[in-house]
């Protein structure tokens, strides 16, 4: 095997290593290729040229990989690739700043809370939460308070 070759085989699995770390997130074709070409320059390198040059070829390709490694991070690569924007958003909030529901409003159960479930207050469905205990379908319930996407609540005990 030349020199050339395993030179040539060492720079395309340093390349693939580049493109599997800044192109491709994941263990992927590019990151495995790499590691081959890699592993398949350094030991031709030993059985061509010897323990000293084989190395030599190593050394200097861990080197290289270490160097290429702290330029990346260092030139602020990766702030190319990352996310600016805050998400500062909340999923499914009740509307309590709207004023659709109050602590003290009253609904049915749709599905049985165990502790949580779907209810029906003032004509709209919302996800709930029961305290302590479990509440079948069609109950009465109570609204005692609301927490960012839930509807804390308690059974209406009817009183006969």
């Amino acid at each position: 095997m030349s020199l050339g070759l395993i030179i040539f085989l060492i720079l395309l699995g340093l390349m693939l290593f580049i493109v599997e770390f800044m192109l491709i997130p994941g263990v992927t074709v590019a990151g495995i290729g790499g590691a081959v070409c890699l592993v398949t320059g350094i030991v031709f390198s030993f059985i061509t040229f010897g323990t000293g040059t084989g190395l030599l070829v190593l050394g200097i390709t861990v080197l290289i990989m270490v160097v290429m490694t702290v330029l990346m991070l260092k030139a602020g690569t990766w702030k190319k690739f990352m996310l600016k924007t805050a998400i500062d958003s909340k999923v499914d909030t009740v509307g309590a700043t709207e004023g659709k529901v109050k602590p003290g409003d009253r609904g049915v159960t749709v599905t049985r809370l165990a502790p949580g479930g779907k209810v029906l207050v003032n004509g709209e469905y919302y996800e709930a939460k029961s305290i302590d205990i479990l509440i079948n379908p069609k109950q009465e319930i109570e609204v005692i308070r609301i927490d960012d996407n839930k509807l804390i609540v308690k059974p209406i005990n009817k009183q006969i």
